[in-house]
């Protein structure tokens, strides 16, 4: 495990033990296993998500300034995870390389020496040994080139690995391609986003990536000669539910004796998709951007681009949850999707007592000072489907980053006038609310 994840697991292992609880006790009240929260807590192991972090941290009693550090070092943590399995899939490759790509020395030549050490009489006509003299030459040379040409094939197909795995690092997908990824399991969980990268003029490339930084160069990428400026940063959506463990609500075109019951709170995006669900009323993204290079890039802007607006789903609403009493709510972004032309505004946050200033953008973000955006991106008339731009510039270069839904547009429906459903696990069942 990369040293990346020193800060982070120590900081639980800290939170643990100040707590007094057993790792067992710990892993039922959160709904993952023992061996997990010990793997977390051991720095063998660093979470996809920072909810369940969250969870642990709060669980544990941790201060307003613990999580702050905490959540800071998951993302450091986890960039370090990414990259420690670019360079493994980066070592996979290596023995093509180191393949010896000499071609043995040609069978042809032996009968050449037997020609220097006893020449033959020359003899007109065709004799009896010069046809089966022709053929083995012609054997041998066929072999040669038969181990000559895996030998270029497997140098070259290993220069285009090397190049992809360097375009996906630098924010692009081989050929330019927009690249949208998303992991599902049985009850799966929160998708990849796709994300895709398109430069302006004047920036040296355009691509895309995938954004939980499922891939990355070995080296870190540098802006092209005769450029000044960083990288395009990652960007990933480390939560869709970043006021855990408050609930969400989701549109089921399912009646309630259809409905499985809900799952594990970070389970619980999987388990609406696996349903054909849609985010009801808001969609709450926390978005982790993080810079490529040393050089510190500037995020300008974050503009919600609307596919589609129609009248909102007539499906039932089931509810992930009730109520949240954590007295903490960070600063946010709000998005409105029934405005005219959705625009980012910034919310300020609450910490007991203490306001949080709400602060509008620019942004700086480099690989050592990481980022976090949590939006609250909402509609009260409509159904709507939309995807995220994050702009930047660095030096001379400039673009944006797209953030979707594993290469889908989001998509959010009103809740107004629906009729609401929560779960009662005493009676095990679906009750009207």
């Amino acid at each position: 495990m990369a040293t990346g994840t020193d800060g982070f697991a120590g900081l639980l292992g800290a939170l643990k033990e100040r707590s007094g609880r057993s790792y067992g006790a710990l892993a039922r009240q959160l709904h993952m296993s023992t061996s997990t929260l010990h793997r977390y807590c051991n720095g063998d192991a660093v979470p996809t998500e920072y909810a369940p972090v969250e969870r642990f941290a709060r669980l544990c009693g941790a201060t307003s300034e613990e999580l702050v550090e905490l959540h800071r070092q998951w993302i450091l943590a986890d960039e370090a995870r990414r990259r420690g399995r670019v360079a493994e899939r980066a070592a996979e490759a290596e023995p093509a390389a180191e393949a010896d790509p000499t071609p043995p020395t040609p069978v042809a030549d032996a009968p050449s020496e037997a020609v220097d050490a006893a020449p033959e009489p020359v003899v007109i006509g065709p004799q009896p040994g010069s046809r089966k003299r022709r053929l083995r030459i012609a054997v041998a040379t066929a072999a040669v080139v038969a181990v000559a040409v895996p030998v270029t094939f497997a140098m070259s197909r290993l220069g285009g690995d090397e190049a992809a795995t360097e375009a996906r690092g630098r924010g692009q997908a081989p050929g330019g391609a927009s690249a949208g990824t998303s992991t599902g399991t049985s009850v799966p969980p929160s998708p990849t986003p796709s994300l895709s990268v398109s430069a302006s003029p004047s920036a040296s490339s355009s691509g895309s990536a995938s954004p939980s930084a499922a891939s990355a160069a070995t080296e870190r990428p540098q802006p092209a000669a005769g450029q000044g400026g960083g990288a395009a940063p990652s960007v990933g959506i480390s939560s869709y539910n970043w006021d855990a463990p408050c609930g969400e609500d989701f549109l089921l075109d399912q009646q309630p004796n259809q409905v499985p019951p809900p799952p594990a709170p970070q389970d619980t995006r999987g388990w609406a998709r696996a349903l054909g669900g849609v985010s009801g009323g808001n969609t709450q993204l926390q978005l982790t951007v993080t810079g490529n290079t040393d050089e510190s890039v500037v995020l300008t802007a974050l503009n919600v681009r609307v596919v589609g607006r129609k009248a909102p789903l007539t499906w039932q609403a089931y509810s992930m949850g009730e109520g949240c009493g954590s007295g903490v709510t960070p600063q946010t972004f709000a998005i409105d999707l029934d405005a005219a032309r959705p625009l980012t505004k910034a919310v300020a946050g609450q910490d007991g007592d203490t306001v949080v200033p709400a602060k509008e953008f620019p942004y700086k973000v480099s690989t050592r000072d990481p980022q976090v955006l949590n939006l609250d991106v909402h509609t009260e008339a409509h159904e709507v489907t939309w995807y995220l731009e994050v702009a930047w510039s660095s030096g001379d270069r400039h673009g944006t980053v797209r953030v979707d839904d594993g290469g889908k547009p989001f998509r959010t429906s009103a809740l107004e006038g629906r009729q609401r459903y929560f779960y009662w696990p005493d009676k095990g069942e679906w009750v009207a609310g």
